[in-house]
């Protein structure tokens, strides 16, 4: 036995099920899964993939070469690998595949909280939800039997609560399944029209297998308790109910897609009152009602954000059926108290970050800037507060397009901000749409040499693979040449009047201009404090440098002083400073 959060039980789950491909893009909450693969299973060939529908097409390819395949990604992720993935669930696989989506209620870290068990309906591909770490590991394996016995990928959703938490896991020797052969089929796999007809009627006669699975496998379990109470749960929102509600009858769902109708009504029969505890989306509720079965979920419960044990306790003592038998158990539970203020702490650019010097530029030139999503997105927080948009990953250089199309005026004060790891994710076609489609835009590739935002994985830019290998880099420079245009230009975003001299040349042309801000996160080699010398008595009190938002500045009394715990030395706010009070070798430090 050992403690595993869900992630590491994941991959040791991959590692037992005798996966030999894994493949990945980095996002939290899922992260991790990779990177402990690459980590402790060396048996396993794991990579980077440039998005998550790169991601998904190598495992395809690596199914169909007849070896087990694993693919990770976050929730929105999914909307990259939709693509391929809905005629996947045509063509159905060799080995198996099975793809882990791992989804964030409450938005710990993402742009929405999505509920991705709508994907695997959508797709008509089975849906496993692990409640925890343990099961974490055995779903991975059943999910490849899954795979290979009703010839289709597999969804696993795992949310942020069970993927970081740990709990304990037992191990079991891996499985080491022979590799397939490879067979042309070209019914199965040639998804031309005529072909998918037949394969959708295939679909369909497998969901309804897998249901009649679904009703009958021991992961979907019913465990009796008070029969006046009964309650449909899946995932971490099981743990919250046998936490909060011990003694009630719970049909505990492992694979919730299909959804196994003849157990719910098994169940809804033995039972009085009828209730679904699922976080965000009444997937699994809408799904009971509509087959007649009187039910309560969503009318008690939130639709946004995650469930905890005393959410769920005080949501359904609001149903006063509930309550009754409830309170034989134990007293209604108390309001929970709210919690003290805690003080603000706004999340900034660390200290030394040149994506701060990129973004002090583009504010003082009163930009407009399409943003994208990576740590630069900061840079749309006070007080740098120099970034208008975040959609999605890529988005920013398309939008800068379609803005400069539908008002040509605004080319002349517009701008893309995209990272290097973004660019290469999904940014490289927006920049190829600029050339092709005769647009004057200017993207900036934000490029820090790493993909910062989920802790510093590797992707082409870097020149290393997941493993630390060495290999051939990818240059922003030569491949926007590559792909026409003419006017590239690299600076250092440290040098603030160089890439404020870029910029602005760049918006003058009327062709499309590629700026590679380009200087390695500081967090990369973190460099010991080197903090700048300070003058407090040249110091105006004109607080120019606090717009920088560097956390390393502060202005006590009037003046300016630097911590040095957290200053590296990078210059910015000397060169910012009209008074001459930051940065001259006869300053103090500190």
């Amino acid at each position: 036995m050992k403690l595993l959060s869900g992630n590491e039980a994941l991959a040791r789950g991959a590692y037992e099920a005798g996966v030999r491909v894994a493949v990945a893009y980095p996002g939290t909450p899922s992260t991790e899964i990779l990177e402990n693969i690459a980590r402790h299973y060396p048996d396993i060939y794991a990579e980077w993939a440039p998005n998550e529908k790169v991601a998904l097409e190598v495992a395809i390819g690596a199914s169909l070469g007849g070896a087990r395949a694993l693919v990770a990604m976050k929730h929105v992720g999914v909307n990259v690998a939709a693509d391929p993935l809905l005629t996947l669930a045509y063509t159905g696989v060799n080995a198996g595949l099975v793809l882990v989506s791992a989804d964030d209620p409450g938005m710990h870290s993402s742009q929405n909280e999505q509920d991705n068990r709508f994907y695997a309906r959508f797709a008509q591909i089975p849906l496993l939800e692990p409640a925890d770490s343990q099961e974490a590991k055995d779903f991975v394996r059943l999910a490849f039997e899954i795979s290979e016995t009703f010839d289709t990928p597999v969804m696993l959703r795992t949310t942020t609560r069970v993927a970081h938490s740990k709990s304990m896991v037992r191990k079991e020797d891996p499985l080491i399944p022979p590799l397939k052969p490879y067979q042309k089929d070209f019914v199965k796999y040639v998804m031309v029209p005529a072909n998918a007809r037949l394969r959708h009627a295939t679909v369909e006669e497998r969901r309804e297998k897998l249901r009649e699975f679904a009703a009958n496998t021991p992961i979907n379990r019913i465990e009796p308790g008070d029969p006046r109470v009964g309650i449909i749960t899946s995932g971490v929102a099981y743990c919250y109910v046998k936490e909060a509600f011990p003694w009630a009858s719970v049909l505990k769902l492992g694979l919730s897609y299909p959804l196994p109708l003849t157990l719910v009504r098994t169940f809804a029969a033995r039972v009085k009152n009828l209730y679904v505890v699922e976080e965000l989306e009444p997937f699994l509720e809408e799904q009971v009602a509509a087959a007649g079965i009187p039910v309560r979920g969503k009318a008690l419960l939130p639709r946004t954000g995650e469930l905890s044990p005393a959410l769920v306790a005080q949501a359904l003592y609001q149903d006063a059926a509930f309550a009754t038998v409830a309170r034989e158990y134990a007293p209604p539970p108390a309001p929970t108290p709210e919690p003290p203020a805690l003080p603000l702490r706004p999340p900034v650019l660390c200290p030394g970050c040149p994506h701060r010097g990129l973004f002090y530029v583009l504010k003082s030139l009163k930009l407009n800037v399409m943003g994208d999503i990576g740590c630069y997105t900061l840079g749309s927080l006070p007080p740098l507060a120099a970034m208008d948009t975040c959609i999605c990953m890529g988005a920013g250089i398309g939008m800068a397009h379609g803005m400069s199309k539908a008002r040509p005026d605004s080319a002349a004060r517009t701008v893309a901000v995209i990272g290097d790891s973004t660019f290469v994710h999904s940014g490289i076609t927006g920049l190829i749409d600029i050339v092709y489609n005769q647009g004057v835009g200017t993207v900036i590739i934000a490029d820090n040499r790493t993909t910062a935002m989920t802790g510093h994985q590797d992707h082409p830019g870097t020149g290393q693979t997941a493993r630390g290998e060495p290999t051939k880099a990818l240059d922003f420079a030569k491949l926007a040449r590559a792909v026409g245009v003419t006017r590239v230009k690299v600076v250092d975003p440290l040098d603030l009047a160089a890439t404020k001299k870029a910029i602005q040349r760049a918006l003058k042309a009327r062709a499309p201009v590629v700026v590679v801000a380009s200087r390695p996160c500081v967090l990369l080699s973190r460099p010991a404090p080197a903090p700048v010398p300070v003058r407090p008595d040249a110091c105006r009190g004109c607080k120019r440098c606090l717009q920088l938002g560097c956390p390393a500045l502060s202005l006590p009394a009037g003046r300016v002083a630097v911590n040095p715990h957290l200053c590296i030395g990078c210059s910015l706010c000397a060169q910012v400073c009209p008074y001459g009070a930051i940065g001259k070798g006869d300053g103090q430090v500190g």
